[in-house]
This record gives structure tokens, C-alpha cells and sequence, in this order.
């Protein structure tokens, strides 16, 4: 899957020199999706190269692939492939923007100066055995909170930041059962006009939403019994 819970799809397709598997370009495809200029730079392009050719797949006019693929093959082929799709979009973590991390460095600032204790990119273990990274970690008297923080200056990446935080939320509910002290919590950076009602709506499934703009509400988030 890529880091947002999407399937990665490969293709087969019959070759008189044997199958030719592919991605039809759309890991390249959804990791422009996730940078507000939708390019990548000269760095993260030469990392997408050495993944494939670690792995010895081909990467040619934006597609990763293998030609000439035996029946016998197959099975090792598809894995090699998919891992390579999966490696290449974990890219995602290195796209984040300026903006992001300028929104997490002012809620860092603001938890200071409401003496709410926190800690910043931790990683928790879903049901499903995946480590998440949670944006903060906070703790009050009577509440631990889990934070994730969506920012993002694109509008084009902003419902696949939205569905990675949902997909989140769903592996890691299980600690909000096993004690009514844990919260999940989604932070819109909102200071930006990219997100919709259907992110909004998405995310309030499993967890409780808050908009950067109204710090007071997310501080009674944060501080609830």
C-alpha cells in the first residue's frame, strides 16, 4: 500500500520477449500529488533512481517496471515491483512542505505557552502491527492525546493527507478503547483554504477534529476529562 492506505496496482501485459509488468507511471503519478508545485526536485528524483536500481527494476519515462518476466517469474517479480512502488512513495516523507513544518514548529510554540506537555514526532503501533507517526504526543492531568497535525499548501494533496490520518486513526483506535484517557485528535492547519467539508467529514469518523484557527477549542480537546 502506499503511506496514504491506497492499493498499489501492477500490471501484466503479454511480450513476445515475456511479460512486461508495470506501474503505468502512477507511483510518480500519486507522489506528485503529495508537493504543492507537483514537481520533485533533482535530489529526490536521483533517490527514486537509486530505489529502483537497488532493486534492480526499470524506471523509464516515469514508469517503474520489469521486461521480460517468465511465467516461472512472476510471483518474485510482482513482489520486487510493488516493493520498489512502496519504497519509491515513501518519498512522501521527504516532500513536506515548508509550510508543514512551519505550522508544526507553531503549535510546538503554542503547547509551550499553554504548559501543555508534549512530545514531537513519536511513533505508535496500530492493530495491524504498522508504526504510525503521530505530529505530537501531549499529556495533561486527566488526558494523553494523540495529535496529528494535516497541513499541506496544496489542494491536490490535501484528501490523500486526510485518508493517510484516517487510515492512522483506524489502526491506532484501539488504545482510545482500552482507556477513555487516550484521544485522537486531527489539527486542520486552516490558515490555508485547501480542505473541504469531505476532509473534515472523513477524519471525524475516528477521531476528534480541531482547526488551527481556534486555539481555545483544541486547548478544551487537549485539557477534556
Amino acid at each position: 500500500m502506499y503511506p496514504d492506505g491506497g492499493l498499489v496496482d501492477l500490471f501484466a501485459l503479454d511480450r513476445p520477449s515475456g511479460l512486461l509488468l508495470t506501474d503505468f507511471g502512477e507511483t510518480l503519478g500519486w507522489l506528485g500529488l503529495q508537493s504543492a508545485s507537483g514537481k520533485r526536485t533533482a535530489r529526490q528524483d536521483r533517490l527514486v533512481s537509486d530505489t529502483c536500481r537497488g532493486l534492480a527494476v526499470g524506471l523509464e519515462h516515469g514508469e517503474i517496471l520489469l521486461r521480460g518476466v517468465k511465467p516461472d517469474d512472476l510471483a518474485d517479480a510482482v513482489q520486487r515491483l510493488a516493493l520498489a512502488a512502496v519504497r519509491v512513495s515513501d518519498l512522501w516523507f521527504t516532500l513536506r512542505s515548508r509550510a508543514a513544518e512551519s505550522a508544526a514548529e507553531e503549535v510546538s510554540k503554542w503547547l509551550e505557552e499553554r504548559r501543555i506537555p508534549f512530545e514531537r514526532r513519536v511513533m505508535e503501533t496500530g492493530r495491524s502491527g504498522q508504526r504510525w507517526r503521530v505530529d505530537f504526543r501531549t499529556r495533561t492531568v486527566d488526558r494523553r492525546a494523540l495529535l496529528f497535525l494535516l497541513s499541506t499548501g496544496a489542494s491536490g494533496a490535501a484528501r490523500r493527507i486526510a485518508e493517510h490520518v484516517l487510515a492512522g486513526c483506524v489502526d491506532l483506535s484501539h488504545l482510545r478503547r482500552q482507556s477513555g484517557r487516550v484521544a485522537l485528535v486531527s489539527l486542520f492547519d486552516d490558515t490555508a483554504d485547501v480542505w473541504r467539508a469531505e476532509d473534515f467529514a472523513l477524519v471525524e469518523q475516528r477521531s476528534t477534529v480541531a482547526r488551527w484557527s481556534r486555539p481555545d477549542e483544541l486547548e478544551a480537546i487537549l485539557r477534556a476529562a
